[in-house]
């Protein structure tokens, strides 16, 4: 198989003129469903630890709503439906960063709840008796500590969400294997550009999950 492969493919025009192009937004669907989900997350979190059944059952109904549907589905839906209920397109890309934001932010809001349970509840009665709101419990004692302890997974999930990025060629966006695809049918290359997504998926992803090992062995040397 290898020798009908047409090695001249892989050259700086596929590069520069089909594949950087997908990687940017690969890269920048990543680091925008990262952040906001981890904000929208730490929200959900927050809620289901109320102890408030009128914050707690909402939450838990949306985290386990969206853990529940295949992120391709979810994503499908709202590039489909949504522009019918406000009367608009949005575009590919939009959809992808919103749809990427709202599922992630289920899992991130697992990884949070469990990273704030994890802090030993001396921890919380030592901030409530030097007279700490909830409020300032969660953000002064709490949360720094949970998101310490929390960062190799969160960076785990990260790693899970840009190889998931690629589902969004469903709808259209030009992301890493949009790239890849496109270079293979103006070449007449496709086996080519598929092996060398696989490729690329598996260095990028390979050398993240490297220094998250780095990283959590760092933190396990802290404690």
């Amino acid at each position: 198989m290898l020798d009908n492969l047409d090695w001249s493919f892989y050259n700086w025009d596929v590069l520069s003129g089909f594949v950087l192009k997908g990687l940017q937004f690969s890269v920048m669907l990543t680091v925008v469903a990262t952040l906001g989900g981890v904000a929208f997350g730490t929200v959900l979190a927050l809620m289901r630890l109320s102890g408030r059944p009128w914050l707690a059952w909402p939450a838990t109904v949306y985290v386990n709503g969206m853990r529940s549907i295949p992120l391709v589905m979810v994503i499908l839906w709202f590039f489909l439906l949504v522009p019918l209920v406000i009367g608009r397109p949005l575009g590919a890309e939009w959809s992808a960063v919103i749809t990427f934001i709202a599922f992630e932010a289920a899992y991130f809001s697992e990884i949070v709840r469990a990273g704030i349970q994890s802090i030993p509840r001396g921890q919380v009665y030592a901030g409530q008796a030097l007279g700490l709101t909830y409020g300032q419990n969660m953000r002064y004692v709490i949360l720094p500590q949970a998101f310490r302890n929390m960062l190799p997974v969160f960076l785990t999930q990260t790693i899970i969400l840009f190889q998931d990025t690629s589902l969004v060629y469903a709808i259209g966006a030009y992301d890493l294997l949009k790239g890849f695809e496109v270079a293979g049918k103006n070449y007449g290359r496709p086996i080519e550009a598929y092996l060398a997504a696989a490729v690329a998926y598996f260095v990028i992803c390979y050398s993240l999950s490297a220094l998250v090992k780095r990283l959590h062995a760092r933190i396990a040397i802290i404690r």
